[in-house]
């Protein structure tokens, strides 16, 4: 029973909130058209069989119009069969979306930021999708096959008994063994599958969202052929299934030609005692030739519910790592609780003391971080790539929990703070953040919807884009590409960072706002960008992640990590006299900068 309710399909299928009345509906439907289509063959039968027998015309009349009749109903049916069933599956499938959208909002951030962009929107797009057709092409035709099956069984049974337990033995041959075949070949081959597309998705997105970085660095051509193996990777792994796929429908075609002859070999004897007449001889021999057609279906439905399983396996495994809450440390064990509001500015702070980041299960990134973040104060962080600069900002904003340490905000541990409160407090800026097909203004409303046109204009020029908004067609109301793809990367970076301003946030925390820009733009932002934290009309805390360091002389203080620890902290002026490292990643960054220029 407790693996029956952990199955992961189950849950998912609980999430898809099915409305079993129109379920029901369709599954009436379903079997009323493949009904039909018994029928129309059972009277068929009979009609042929009868007609040669040459009776009066009469005595076919109201064969010929019951024809006539399961011949439209078949179509009729059929079309509302799949207008009820599609109806039930879509609406199953924007619950489940909804669903799994509201509780990675509410969840823990490092479930969703673990993944890549390509794997989590595979997660929420096409293996969504594919929870969803477990209802039209798995559990509907199961449901009407079942009911068909041992319909057609008792209909045979009234004229010939061991005719129908024939038809049973091979229906269960056709509907459970083929099946069954099928779905253990689908089983390895959807695992292996489900990565390839994963991989796809990443890939794909990856040189969509990134071509032009991609071109210039010559690293395109690398990301296609990983696409290309990883499309040839999906393709055998869809062959590898093929030879029980076939065993399958030979399974299907062996039962329909056993249930034929087992029906004339137990039939015929009947018919010479008189037992059965020749008309029912017919219709006990060629009716199974449509009631097959009901299990037709089943191996592509097991096939179905495996996959459905694999992706409500991955589905499941998101959510429940969303919904996952760690035990407080004993310092920190107390309810969560809002800010003072005693204090006499609008601002807070924000204090780390011997903090320790690190994803959850993994080796942390920095150890023994001290630093404290008060209005008007810009830090920035450097150090070579993987040295956790991004994961310390995510530290930092409570978005994944630190491994050790204090981390305060005004007073109060940030663990403790409400997520809602944490998050108008502290914003985070990640390099790739999302732009929408929307207006500017929209765009800037994310970071709070009450922004107004006025705040809007204001963001845009403290952010450095007041001529990029002078020379758009309708000002704030210019409606943006699909992530910003109508715009330059340097002006890209700005709206962002004036959405990060639209906010009521205390501190800012930004990755890496000049990546794959220019060297003048990249200066040029993450100078405005450390300035603005001093700005009188809303003095914030900046802290900044960037391998540029040229304009780090605009930031109070300077962190230089490396090797999981802070190797060096001060001015950019002390930095360069007292740590050979950073004065010759310095060096380094402007001979590069140098060669572009020639």
């Amino acid at each position: 029973m407790n693996r029956f309710r952990s199955d992961p399909l189950r849950r998912a299928i609980t999430l898809l909130d099915i409305d079993r009345r129109r379920a029901a509906g369709a599954v009436a439907l379903g079997v009323l058209a493949l009904g039909s289509a018994i029928a129309l063959a059972a009277v068929s039968a009979w009609l042929i069989a009868r007609a040669s027998q040459m009776p009066p015309v009469l005595t076919l009349s109201m064969a010929t119009v019951a024809v006539r009749a399961f011949g439209i109903s078949r179509g009729v049916f059929r079309y509302l069969e799949r207008l009820a069933s599609h109806a039930v599956a879509l609406r199953g499938m924007a619950s489940l979306r909804t669903r799994m959208y509201a509780e990675l909002a509410a969840g823990r951030i490092e479930s969703v930021a673990a993944l890549r962009r390509g794997d989590l929107l595979a997660r929420v797009g096409a293996d969504v999708d594919t929870v969803g057709d477990v209802v039209v092409r798995g559990l509907l035709p199961a449901a009407v096959a079942l009911v068909l099956g041992a319909g057609s069984v008792v209909l045979v049974g009234t004229l010939h008994v061991g005719a129908a337990a024939a038809l049973a033995a091979c229906l269960v041959l056709s509907g459970v063994v083929g099946p069954w075949l099928a779905a253990r070949g689908a089983a390895t081959a959807e695992r292996r599958s489900a990565e390839a597309r994963a991989d796809m998705a990443a890939i794909s997105l990856d040189i969509v969202d990134n071509a032009a970085a991609l071109t210039v660095s010559g690293a395109l051509d690398s990301r296609r052929a990983a696409l290309r193996e990883a499309d040839a990777r999906l393709a055998a792994a869809t062959d590898s299934g093929a030879r029980t796929s076939g065993l399958a429908a030979a399974v299907a075609s062996l039962s329909v030609g056993l249930a034929v002859l087992a029906a004339l070999v137990l039939a015929i004897p009947s018919v010479t005692d008189g037992a059965l007449s020749e008309v029912a001889l017919a219709v006990v021999v060629l009716t199974p030739l449509a009631v097959f057609e009901i299990t037709q279906v089943l191996p592509a439905a097991a096939i179905q519910v495996r996959r459905s399983r694999e992706a409500a396996t991955r589905i499941m495994a998101l959510l429940d790592a969303a919904a996952v809450t760690e035990a407080p440390t004993s310092s920190e064990a107390q309810p969560t609780r809002a800010l003072p509001r005693t204090r006499t500015t609008d601002q807070v702070s924000l204090v780390a003391s011997d903090l320790v980041c690190g994803w959850p299960g993994q080796t942390p990134t920095l150890t023994g971080l001290d630093l404290t973040l008060t209005p008007g104060r810009s830090i920035a962080l450097v150090g070579p790539s993987g040295t956790g600069k991004t994961t310390t900002l995510l530290t930092l904003a409570g978005l994944i929990p630190q491994r050790a340490g204090r981390l305060l905000l005004d007073g109060v541990p940030l663990s403790k703070v409400s997520h809602d409160e944490a998050a108008e407090e502290v914003v985070f800026t990640a390099e790739d953040a999302h732009v929408f097909d929307t207006t500017v203004l929209e765009n800037l409303r994310v970071a709070r919807g009450s922004v107004t046109e006025e705040e809007a204009r204001d963001a845009l020029e403290r952010a450095g884009l007041g001529a990029w908004l002078a020379a758009l067609p309708d000002g704030v109301h210019t409606r943006l590409g699909a992530d910003a793809s109508s715009i330059s990367g340097g002006e890209r970076r700005r709206l962002l960072l004036a959405r990060a301003l639209c906010s009521d946030a205390s501190v800012l925390l930004v990755d890496e706002p000049a990546e794959h820009l220019d060297p003048q733009t990249a200066d040029a932002l993450v100078t405005d960008l450390l300035r603005l934290g001093a700005d009188p009309r809303r003095p914030r805390a900046v802290v900044v992640a960037t391998h540029r360091l040229s304009a780090l002389g605009a930031s109070d203080e300077v962190l230089l990590l490396g090797d999981g620890v802070v190797r060096a902290r001060g001015t950019h002026a002390d930095l360069l006299a007292t740590s050979a490292d950073y004065a010759q990643a310095v060096a380094a960054e402007s001979a590069r900068a140098d060669a572009a220029e020639v």
